[in-house]
């Protein structure tokens, strides 16, 4: 085979040292071992610029690879982060020196892969992201701490509000936390759907505000996260050039687990297109997403790529000429659970892809068909790459259906009972047949249509007619 990365080097990454290979030429020791602390991974960099190396592979272990990916990267290095699943098959016994050596053997005939990671910019959003995803999900223990914190003061809002993290709630807890004591400036906070009127809200407020419960107080309300990410939105990214349209109208209802800000103008100036039309997708979806993918689209060369990196696509094991399994490929990606939980919600939807999704799931069944609608990661490629508008229009299945669609559907439950059907124009027909065990006649569809026996002669056993109501 012909050898293509000549200064190629291999790295296997561990918690608490790196192994690090290069060409057998370049040094009397070609396989060295360093120290994870932040001084050796400088000086891994620098010996691997004395042997020359351009190109180095490291395989993905948990986190341990990114802190030296971003030393590398620093020094002017092309880094290639592989994926561990492709390179596994190490000949003979494996070992730490073994790996490295393969992955240099691999990266110098040109036979790896660099999986996906996303530029600077999107990796610190997606930061952001995730430690706001972890802290959703814990969000029910913040709020029993937020619950104890205000009895310890005898700060009685739970008895007076339904949900202390709803509107009136979390306004007079802000207030409380800025430092605000008088019960009845922080009761006018009151909504006006509250059914405590303001004088017993500012009684249940009268509380003993002791700084160490303030304090924990302070500690359950996570709105720094939201802070940031909106902080971070508003200095990265293209400026506004006055082009950015007014939010869709009416707007979408909040959510309990929203961003807390109003995300629009920084979604629609990092995308050049409002990618919340995409039916199932709001801002907060929209975000996480970009989080995970990043702006560019050129990052694979078509939809249907950008589904299969997702997972949401059959991953066909064809073996002499026959599929042995389509089972989609496993992958935990945050992106791919954003786009089942979009697809999860057009059941009901009255659209193009609400009425996909039900067919799907007639067919398919309910889990198979939230992955069988990858159109929604297809058009979300699609806009991006070429910031075209989603053009929405009223799809066929949701018209009245057409006397031939109902001909062949009645035509292939014939076929299904055994019955020939044959047209019979002037007369709406309705075939049934005998259902098991009871003996009483089951519908199976109503069409201009005639069902006979084989033999033609005579209706067959089971089939009424009828003639058609006037007009």
């Amino acid at each position: 085979m012909e050898r293509i990365n000549l200064d190629a080097a291999g790295i296997d990454s561990g918690s608490a040292s790196r192994f690090v290979a290069v060409p057998e030429d370049r040094d009397d020791q070609p396989v060295r071992e360093f120290a994870a602390y932040s001084a050796d991974l400088y000086r891994l960099a620098d010996w691997l610029t004395t042997c020359g190396v351009r190109t180095v592979a490291m395989e993905s272990t948990g986190v341990y690879w990114i802190p030296l990916f971003q030393v590398l990267e620093e020094r002017g290095f092309e880094v290639r982060w592989v994926d561990a699943r492709r390179v596994k098959n190490v000949s003979g016994r494996k070992s730490d020196v073994a790996d490295c050596q393969w992955l240099q053997q691999l990266h110098t005939y040109g036979l790896l892969m660099s999986a996906f990671r996303p530029d600077d910019e999107t990796c610190v959003l997606r930061a952001y992201m995730r430690q706001r995803d972890g802290l959703v999900l814990q969000a029910a223990q913040h709020i029993q701490h937020m619950q104890k914190a205000l009895e310890l003061m005898n700060v009685k809002l739970t008895e007076v509000l339904s949900y202390v993290t709803g509107t009136t709630g979390m306004a007079i807890i802000d207030d409380i936390l800025a430092g605000k004591r008088d019960p009845k400036q922080l009761a006018k906070h009151r909504h006006p759907r509250c059914k405590n009127d303001e004088a017993t809200i500012a009684k249940a407020l009268t509380g003993h505000y002791r700084a160490e419960h303030v304090f924990a107080l302070r500690q359950a309300v996570i709105g720094e996260c939201a802070a940031e990410i909106e902080r971070f939105l508003e200095q990265h990214g293209p400026r506004d050039d006055g082009r950015i349209p007014p939010p869709p109208e009416p707007p979408p209802r909040a959510s309990k687990n929203g961003l807390g800000f109003d995300a629009y103008a920084h979604l629609f100036r990092l995308a050049g297109v409002d990618l919340t039309a995409i039916p199932g997708l709001s801002t907060t979806s929209v975000l996480t997403i970009l989080a995970e993918t990043g702006v560019d689209a050129r990052r694979w060369r078509s939809g249907k790529a950008f589904a299969s990196w997702l997972g949401l696509c059959p991953n066909n094991r064809v073996s002499g000429g026959k599929v042995l399994s389509s089972r989609s490929q496993p992958c935990v990606n945050r992106a791919a659970r954003v786009f089942r939980m979009a697809a999860y919600g057009l059941h009901h939807a009255k659209s193009a892809l609400g009425a996909y999704h039900r067919r799907m799931q007639a067919k398919l069944g309910a889990p198979k068909a939230i992955t069988a609608t990858d159109k929604l990661a297809c058009l979300f490629y699609s806009m991006l790459a070429t910031n075209e508008v989603l053009r929405r229009h009223r799809p066929r299945s949701l018209r009245a259906p057409l006397p031939s669609q109902k001909a062949h559907r009645s035509r292939a439950r014939c076929q299904a009972a055994r019955l020939q059907a044959r047209p019979r124009p002037g007369h709406l027909n309705r075939l049934f047949f005998g259902s098991a065990g009871t003996g009483r006649p089951r519908l199976v569809g109503t069409a201009l249509l005639c069902a006979f026996d084989p033999s033609g002669r005579e209706p067959a056993t089971g089939v009424r007619s009828r003639a058609p109501r006037a007009a």
